[in-house]
């Protein structure tokens, strides 16, 4: 019983989720139905924290927005999504970042970031690694 349902989430898995961590940036595409029609809106914001595994795997974002703190949770493999972009990654010591809510101003968004050029050698690096195991 349990393979029924490990093969039926396994095809509901998305193939494009970028690799990103609690701490990054992101820009999260998201599409939004107004009426009949269908729009993409970005929702940009810090990733403070990651949840569950597989089809259950979910993420919050949370930004600021005319000085209030929002934030939203998203399913990673929903097809609400169209794509997440990694911005800036950061470095943190904590796997959620609740107590960023307590905190005013810059500092409420406030994350060490990770030096952009160790950032473009780990994703040449990545990319490489993805090209040698599909030939």
């Amino acid at each position: 019983m349990n393979a029924i349902f490990d093969k039926i989430e396994r095809e509901q898995l998305k193939d494009n989720v970028p690799d990103f961590k609690v701490g990054d940036n992101v820009k999260v595409h998201c599409l939004v139905r107004e009426g009949q029609k269908e729009r993409v809106q970005l929702f940009a914001g810090l990733v403070i924290a990651r949840r569950g595994s597989g089809v259950n795997a979910s993420f919050t974002v949370r930004k600021i927005s005319y000085g209030e703190g929002v934030e939203r949770v998203f399913p990673v493999h929903t097809p609400r999504i169209q794509k997440i972009e990694v911005m800036n990654e950061g470095k943190v010591r904590r796997a959620k970042l609740h107590y960023l809510r307590d905190r005013v101003g810059k500092r409420a968004l406030q994350v060490k970031t990770v030096d952009p050029a160790i950032t473009k050698a780990r994703a040449k690096a990545k990319k490489e690694a993805d090209a040698a195991a599909n030939k």
